[in-house]
């Protein structure tokens, strides 16, 4: 049995994994997807001065008063952000980080450093326009074309505070720095999408991490659970083998 915590990305919640927890769950895993302060369910608290650490300390406080250990930590899409700020708080309760199509920062960068100069000034005029918040995006820019699936999603998806695009993930520590890591690519997104996560894929190889690719959209824990599921499984399993391995 693996400890998933699974950290949403912009303008989603805990909702987005509900289509990968069941099959998680029926694997013998225990499994966690909180909603960060300020979205979702929690989005009463959005204009309460939210920013990166506010996030960080959302999956950290999370992780702490449950008492987990050995923890997998998922990140999609924005939420790259959060699990490298998490690792270098609390990086001995990780296990391993997987970054599902996510930002891959270095120490001292923010999300906006990461953004292409036309992607991060739309997101400043929108903010600016709607009092530091950003709308969200279409769910179809994501590769979900199944309408009953596309108005699940609107209907779910609220606005993000700029200010967790500014701040800057904290500076890594050599026990953060140890924690093996992974990166899922998702090469499904339709053309006119912009490709802000290939290059963070080729991050990860030069680091010599495991990186699979997997031929869906960005949101790819709602589109293609069972592909995702697989993936984790296989990360699982092949942990347990170094582990075993290891000790021999």
């Amino acid at each position: 049995m693996a400890i998933f915590v699974l950290v949403h990305g912009t303008g989603c919640g805990g909702w987005v994994w509900q289509n990968l927890v069941p099959i998680l769950h029926a694997g013998g895993h225990e499994v966690y997807t909180p909603t960060l302060t300020g979205l979702a369910d929690r989005n009463h608290l959005l204009r309460c001065g939210v920013n990166l650490s506010t996030h960080i300390t959302d999956v950290v406080n999370l992780i702490f008063y449950e008492d987990l250990s050995n923890v997998i930590l998922v990140g999609n899409s924005y939420a790259g952000m959060v699990i490298t700020g998490v690792a270098t708080k609390i990086p001995e309760r990780l296990k391993l980080l997987v970054y599902l199509d996510a930002y891959l920062p270095d120490d001292g960068q923010s999300e906006a450093d990461l953004l292409p100069a036309e992607v991060l000034a739309a997101r400043q005029a929108d903010a600016a326009e709607h009092g530091g918040l950003t709308q969200p995006p279409p769910p179809g820019i994501f590769g979900v074309t199944d309408p009953a699936l596309v108005d699940w999603i609107k209907a779910r998806m609220t606005q993000h505070p700029f200010d967790t695009y500014t701040e800057p993930v904290p500076a890594g520590n050599v026990r953060s720095a140890a924690i093996p890591r992974i990166f899922i690519h998702c090469t499904g997104n339709p053309p006119t999408t912009p490709d802000l996560f290939s290059r963070f894929a080729d991050k990860a190889r030069v680091k010599g991490w495991q990186v699979n690719e997997l031929a869906e959209g960005h949101l790819a824990m709602l589109t293609a659970p069972q592909e995702v599921a697989e993936i984790l499984r296989q990360t699982v399993e092949r942990e347990k083998q170094d582990v075993t391995h290891s000790n021999l």
